[in-house]
């Protein structure tokens, strides 16, 4: 409890006030992720690899941009540093500790945007919604990687619409969805995205006792890559059953 304290009381300083009600969220999931290290390895490391290989096949590498950059857990924040001019780096929060890892690492090329990627408040209000329009005017964009977030974009709207009794809730959630793919097929770079699609909770029988589309009824785009990820293994949230994520990238 005294890290997460301290890793909260930190990030405040740095954090622009109106994403600071983001903070504690940011630093429950840094929490997990230090008691899952071992649970999440294998796709931190699978969105690490298809990131590389991606940017492996490029020609050009003068910017990209990260959204949904995180705890860069699965962002190979080495490779691109190294290998394009600019990086960017956006999120609603960059966590103290996020900062000191850059920070120590003396990268010159990195920037840190906190933004609110999801579009809620257009979407909310009937207009039009093009979360992604800012990535028009980043000059000498080569690469777009959403990394992890479309999923979050839809648990936590869904979270602010219940909480409202909104009646439109399911139409304003795909309508999210939509815009975040359609907003990365729009742009004129390479782009890739990796996003959880669906959960499930079973016990140690393999009996599925809880599941959902996160997705929100979206359909999912064609895959080059598909993996499973065991966001809460057993003993996280109780000894009996876990919580297990499908991801794609493509």
């Amino acid at each position: 409890m005294i890290t997460e304290a301290l890793q909260y009381a930190a990030t405040s300083l740095v954090t622009p006030k109106q994403f600071r009600p983001f903070i504690r969220s940011s630093v429950s999931l840094w929490s997990r992720a230090g008691r899952c290290a071992k649970g999440w390895a294998a796709h931190e490391e699978n969105c690490k690899a298809f990131i590389r290989e991606t940017v492996a096949g490029m020609k050009q590498r003068r910017t990209v941009v990260v959204l949904g950059s995180g705890l860069l857990r699965d962002v190979p924040i080495d490779d691109l540093a190294a290998k394009f001019d600019t990086v960017v780096l956006v999120d609603l929060v960059h966590l103290a500790s996020v900062r000191m890892r850059l920070k120590a690492k003396r990268f010159r090329n990195v920037r840190l945007i906190s933004r609110d990627l999801s579009g809620f408040d257009d979407a909310a209000a009937a207009k039009v919604v093009e979360p992604l329009s800012f990535l028009r005017q980043v000059p000498y964009l080569d690469l777009v990687v959403s990394a992890n977030i479309l999923s979050q974009i839809g648990v936590g709207s869904k979270r602010r619409l219940e909480a409202e009794n909104d009646p439109a809730r399911d139409e304003i959630l795909q309508r999210l969805i939509r815009a975040h793919l359609d907003g990365l097929a729009a742009l004129p770079c390479k782009t890739a995205l990796i996003t959880d699609t669906a959960y499930r909770v079973t016990d140690r029988g393999g009996q599925v006792l809880e599941e959902a589309d996160l997705l929100c009824g979206v359909p999912a785009p064609a895959a080059k890559r598909a993996w499973t990820w065991p966001v809460a293994p057993y003993g996280e949230l109780s000894k009996d059953y876990q919580a297990v994520h499908d991801v794609i990238a493509l």
